[in-house]
């Protein structure tokens, strides 16, 4: 009887270690689908991305951010959530990049996984996670496509620009008015006029960067891990129930912050709703979710990134003029 008891109770304490680490599959012990999907590994490949982003937001002149102030939307949550609990000056600006490193070395504590990390593994997660982002390239194209009729009056499908999976806030500032007698400015010159798509094309690589890492951080390392918690030890749920939920609630939210502010609750201009739209978006935020759940974190917010980076490169190549 007592047997019996203490292997009811190591199955439980197997079943909350699984739970705990996310992870639906346990691969060999330091594989490389194994090493990779360590809560540090996410830490050591995100770092570069993560000081491209904070640096790239600050230091591009142009237009496109000294004009108007272009934010991923996760960012901003992170910094409002922040300054709400009395973080400001500075700091505010780094604290997210700082919480992501915080919040995946917790992680990794609770995960109870190896710490050790070998760089050799870096080129070939690039390569994994470009790879994971060509499916969803190739469904962007396919849903987004549009009827197109041709000279000879029958009808042919024509591929709209990718959709991104980067949320931006567009904020312009304050414009001072100008005395009349004052002479307007000058155009600008040509020279100016041929950088700025070259300008405009790095800034969007910078946000889908910074989108690839704060959404997947709020939507699937936060969202999903507290859902799982909620629903598992607070509300009884089964875990494949549970599962299935958290990635249904996650991609639906996913999904529909692209089009509406949830802090404000008012509708993005800049990305009216459209049901093409969302629907890619929600159906990538499931893949992400089971990316996240098999690969963990570091190949989440990598294919992530990769995808928005390689959809800015094509719209910016094939549908932009």
């Amino acid at each position: 009887m007592f047997y019996r008891g203490e292997q009811v109770a190591k199955g439980m304490a197997r079943r909350r270690q699984r739970a705990s680490s996310n992870q639906w599959f346990n691969f060999t012990r330091d594989s490389y689908l194994e090493r990779t999907s360590r809560p540090v590994y996410a830490i050591v490949y995100l770092l570069p991305f993560i000081i491209f982003y904070e640096l790239g937001t600050i230091f591009i002149n142009t237009d496109v951010l000294s004009q108007t102030q272009i934010r991923v939307v996760a960012f901003v949550w992170l910094q409002e959530l922040l300054r709400y609990l009395s973080f400001g000056g500075k700091f505010l600006w780094a604290a997210p990049a700082l919480l992501v490193v915080v919040i995946l070395l917790a992680y990794q504590l609770v995960s109870k996984k190896l710490w050790w990390v070998s760089l050799g593994d870096m080129l070939p997660m690039t390569i994994e996670c470009v790879l994971l982002a060509i499916p969803l390239i190739v469904l962007s194209l396919f849903l987004n496509s549009t009827t197109v009729p041709k000279h000879n009056g029958t009808a042919d499908i024509a591929p709209a620009a990718i959709v991104q999976c980067a949320a931006v806030q567009k904020t312009a500032p304050a414009k001072t008015q100008r005395p009349q007698s004052q002479p307007q400015p000058k155009p600008q010159t040509t020279t100016i006029a041929k950088e700025k798509p070259k300008q405009s094309l790095l800034a969007d690589i910078v946000t889908g960067i910074g989108a690839g890492i704060y959404e997947e951080l709020l939507f699937r390392l936060i969202l999903i891990c507290a859902m799982m918690v909620l629903l598992q030890d607070v509300m009884g749920v089964n875990q494949h129930s549970a599962v299935i939920i958290a990635v249904l609630v996650s991609a639906g939210l996913f999904g529909a912050h692209h089009h509406i502010d949830f802090l404000t609750g008012r509708a993005n201009q800049g990305d009216l709703f459209d049901w093409s739209k969302f629907a890619f978006r929600t159906t990538a935020g499931v893949y992400f979710a089971a990316l996240f759940a098999i690969r963990g974190f570091g190949i989440t917010a990598g294919t992530h990134a990769f995808y928005d980076i390689i959809a800015t490169l094509i719209n910016a190549l094939m549908f932009q003029r």
